[in-house]
């Protein structure tokens, strides 16, 4: 039997019934859905990740810049090259896909996709607490300044992978096989 063809109510052999197990779609339609979901997750941290790029390599042509210490353009040249590389991982997919469309390997093009994404996920945390850090670094000076990016930090582990995992492990239910 095909997914298209289970379902609930379908008898399967021994009389019994088939449990549903989530959508009935073939693999290439779940390979597509999949695709396009990712396609519209990607457009929502694209847009913020290159917006935040753009303005951080405005920056150094600021007549400011040339007066921060070593430390603090240190902080400014990693976060650029972390928003580079999270940029680089979140475009990823869109070539990706272009370079192995008509080759009948969907299902694999989703699964590198995704992880581009996810690791481009990782680097705009790393790109958003750096930026948050070097921002309040020289706006206050203070001693307080890794606390409350330490703080910031973790309410995006908690919103971006805490929440989600939870729920994930919470309302999920196990497949029997």
């Amino acid at each position: 039997m095909t997914d298209r063809e289970s379902g609930p109510g379908r008898e399967k052999a021994g009389g019994g019934h088939e449990p549903t197990r989530g959508r009935r779609e073939t693999a290439d339609e779940r390979a597509d859905r999949q695709w396009q979901d990712l396609m519209q997750e990607i457009r929502v941290v694209q847009t913020g990740v290159q917006i935040l790029l753009g303005f951080l390599l405005t920056v150094v042509f600021t007549p400011r810049y040339e007066s921060l210490p070593s430390t603090d353009k240190g902080i400014y040249v990693l976060t650029v090259i972390l928003g580079s590389l999270a940029t680089g991982a979140l475009i990823g997919p869109v070539p990706f896909h272009r370079l192995v469309a008509g080759r009948q390997i969907k299902p694999q093009a989703v699964t590198w996709a995704s992880r581009l994404t996810f690791i481009g996920i990782l680097l705009l945390l790393a790109t958003l607490t750096s930026a948050l850090f070097l921002i309040l670094r020289v706006a206050t000076d203070n001693a307080i300044v890794p606390w409350l990016v330490a703080g910031v930090a973790a309410w995006y582990l908690l919103c971006w992978f805490a929440l989600p995992l939870w729920t994930r492990h919470r309302h999920t239910t196990r497949r029997e096989e």
